[in-house]
């Protein structure tokens, strides 16, 4: 038997550690209208699941395979979705300069020092702009490993 995706959609927002109403939040819905999809009492439209796969780093079709949404409506979702948030990407960005600056060693210390300094500034604006608190955590925890 299918999964109910309401369940589904509850076990994954669980899994983030997000309440209904962060993931309210996100979705730009109520979080009555969050409960409702989770009990089941509601069948969220294409772009309540088109959000919530980027949400939970899945394509749509992944987020409902397996469970019991529409075919008919699973066959108007879109192929892929926005999996990653500007917050995340920064990030990669800043580990992948971190590696390379390590790998220099003292060679490039006065290079490495400016990057590092465009990274403190770059990391101040993004945590201005975003209201996540899980964001905001991986921003601050960067800003510490630059730091060090």
């Amino acid at each position: 038997m299918n999964e109910p995706i309401g369940q589904r959609i509850a076990r994954l927002r669980s899994e983030l550690g997000w309440t209904q109403q962060e993931l309210a939040e996100r979705l730009a819905i109520s979080r009555v209208a969050v409960s409702h999809i989770e009990l089941g009492l509601s069948m969220p439209g294409e772009r309540t699941i088109t959000l919530l796969a980027g949400l939970f780093k899945r394509e749509p079709l992944q987020l409902v395979a397996g469970t019991d949404y529409p075919p008919a409506r699973a066959e108007r979702l879109p192929f892929v979705a926005c999996r990653y948030t500007e917050v995340e990407l920064q990030l990669a960005l800043l580990a992948r300069d971190q590696e390379w600056i390590a790998q220099l060693g003292s060679v490039a210390a006065a290079r490495a020092a400016v990057i590092l300094d465009e990274w403190r500034v770059r990391l101040e604006r993004l945590a201005q702009e975003t209201l996540d608190r899980r964001e905001l955590a991986l921003i601050a925890a960067a800003r510490r490993s630059l730091d060090r």
